[in-house]
């Protein structure tokens, strides 16, 4: 069981867990439509990749865009905008159904060759105060498991990536594993 910090930043240390920069460095990997939601480009993009089939429709209103069809039709005719709400809605919907959409392709990669190399680098104690500051050093190793890793991410969640972060891969780095919860960056490419 790792450490589980329930004071993490007490004296200062800063950082993120480790299964959250895990999600970024997905997010990233899995690529998509950069310009934002709310430029016309991007809401259209987003529209049009929500609405291409009638599976991506069904996903899209599983992820929470519960629209009707015909307030659809108006904003990709242009003739009505959405609310800042349905803004948030419309991008949200976009990156669930473009993670399930992704997901397989992503886990065949990362799973490739016997695995994928991961560097962890620790959390900042540049603001701990020097006798309690610990000794944590970057460092690199092999995942060969990013079956529920992936699966977790896809399906949004947050609970179960953390879980198969910190119980399936953080155990490899040996007896001080535990001190790499939280994390400045996790950086791996696939």
């Amino acid at each position: 069981m790792p450490e589980k910090n329930l004071d993490f930043g007490k004296f200062g240390a800063r950082g993120i867990k480790g299964s959250d920069a895990v999600a970024r460095k997905l997010d990233e990997l899995a690529g998509g439509i950069a310009t934002p939601v709310t430029a016309k480009r991007g809401l259209m993009a987003r529209l049009h990749y929500l609405t291409k089939s009638g599976k991506s429709r069904q996903a899209a209103k599983q992820a929470g865009l519960t629209v009707t069809d015909r307030t659809l039709k108006a904003w990709l005719e242009g003739k009505r905008r959405p609310s800042k709400t349905n803004l948030e809605r419309i991008d949200a919907a976009y990156r669930a159904v473009r993670r399930q959409n992704v997901a397989r392709h992503l886990l065949g990669r990362l799973n490739a060759g016997g695995g994928t190399r991961v560097e962890i680098h620790p959390l900042n104690q540049s603001q701990v105060p020097r006798p309690l500051q610990r000794v944590v050093e970057y460092r690199t190793m092999n995942v060969r498991r990013w079956d529920k890793i992936v699966d977790s991410w896809a399906a949004g969640d947050h609970q179960g990536l953390d879980d198969a972060w910190t119980t399936d891969v953080l155990p490899d780095l040996g007896s001080q594993w535990g001190q790499y919860e939280y994390v400045t960056n996790i950086g791996f490419a696939a």
